[in-house]
């Protein structure tokens, strides 16, 4: 039997996702209590939200794993994803919207899990400068956050892979690579035949991030799907943020950011968003956890405002199987740079960054079937 979500457009459930074992270095296991105690909470009930804090998952802290140099910290990554989900799936049931403050990226397999418990189709809106679709076969580091969108799309670790009993998670063609400035050889080839969008820091700043949100906005919920919105802090400009494992020149401006979520988080179909790799040892005066928290309380202040001015009565989502809908258009795929170069940091390995000068394309209309092509 379909369950009925009733969402309630002015309640927030707060969940903390207390985990860097999948990530470059300790410290974001951290971040939500930190960013709890420079008073995220107190910030959405003055902006007019219930908060309901459904508090952390049991902390996993960041290990140098040399025994499975390929998925380190495996074991401890998937203890983090066991106990998030049933707390992002607590929250949708609610008919609040879910704020997970984690951690590392890895955290989404879980928050896509819980969503995809109520709804059958969720699309990503995956912002972060790292396309994370490395696989054990060709990461240079080990660390899982770096092969998150592989994971999601049914490719790398067995035991990550089968998280979700039926691989993917979502689809190719309905994820959106948002604010990219990295890639790896290994990632640029998979991307010349996936149907993946992906937008670079580049582009959005030539053709506006508000504008460029609001195409990608409308082209993921085509079909009603549902939205997760994943915010990865590291797509933000070192000079500007930088406090997170792998801080790096270029990305995308702070108000470019702000631009960007403020239109994302009034997508009607948003079902939950989460924060990432914030790391609060890379901030010892705590000013950049004061300016996230600002950011957020900001955006999501606007959310409200913009949901006021619609019609009062709650929206109504179903869990009820949805009919497959048509892939989206694919987008051209060329070369970048990525995580892993920088992911290669690690005290334990030196190689040097790889990198390309030339820019992707704008994402056109032609229409694709998605690929099942191996990284």
């Amino acid at each position: 039997m379909a369950v009925k979500i009733v969402r309630q457009p002015n309640q927030i459930a707060l969940i903390g996702a207390a985990t860097s074992a999948g990530a470059q270095a300790p410290g974001s296991e951290r971040a939500p209590a930190v960013l709890r105690a420079a008073g995220l909470v107190e910030r959405l009930r003055t902006a007019g939200y219930e908060v309901t804090d459904l508090g952390d998952i049991e902390p996993q802290r960041f290990q140098l794993d040399e025994e499975t140099p390929r998925v380190r910290n495996l074991a401890a990554v998937l203890a983090a994803l066991n106990e998030l989900r049933p707390k992002v799936e607590q929250a949708v049931r609610s008919g609040a919207l879910p704020l997970i403050l984690g951690g590392d990226c890895t955290i989404a397999l879980a928050t896509v899990a819980g969503l995809r418990r109520y709804f059958r189709q969720v699309a990503l809106i995956y912002m972060d400068r790292d396309a994370d679709l490395h696989v054990p076969a060709t990461t240079p580091s080990g660390r899982l956050h770096g092969m998150v969108i592989a994971h999601l799309i049914g490719k790398g670790a067995a035991e990550l892979v089968r998280f979700w009993g039926e691989p993917p998670l979502v689809r190719e063609p309905e994820i959106a690579l948002f604010g990219l400035d990295r890639l790896d050889l290994p990632e640029q080839k998979f991307l010349e035949h996936s149907p993946m969008l992906r937008y670079f820091a580049a582009e959005i700043s030539h053709q506006g991030a508000a504008a460029v949100a609001e195409a990608v906005g409308q082209r993921l919920q085509a079909g009603g799907r549902e939205l997760l919105l994943h915010f990865d802090v590291d797509v933000v400009a070192a000079d500007e943020f930088g406090a997170c494992d792998l801080p790096d020149h270029g990305g995308l401006r702070w108000n470019e950011v702000r631009q960007a979520l403020e239109v994302f988080v009034r997508q009607k179909q948003l079902a939950a968003i989460e924060v990432t790799e914030f790391n609060p040892e890379k901030d010892p005066d705590g000013s950049k956890a004061a300016a996230l928290v600002e950011l957020l309380a900001e955006v999501l202040a606007a959310r409200r405002a913009a949901l006021q001015e619609a019609p009062a009565a709650a929206v109504e989502s179903t869990a009820a199987a949805r009919a497959e809908t048509p892939n989206l258009p694919k987008a051209h795929a060329g070369p970048g740079e990525h995580r892993a170069g920088a992911d290669r940091a690690i005290a334990a390995e030196t190689n040097s960054r790889e990198s390309a000068p030339e820019r992707i394309p704008e994402a056109n209309a032609a229409a694709a079937d998605e690929s099942n092509e191996q990284v």
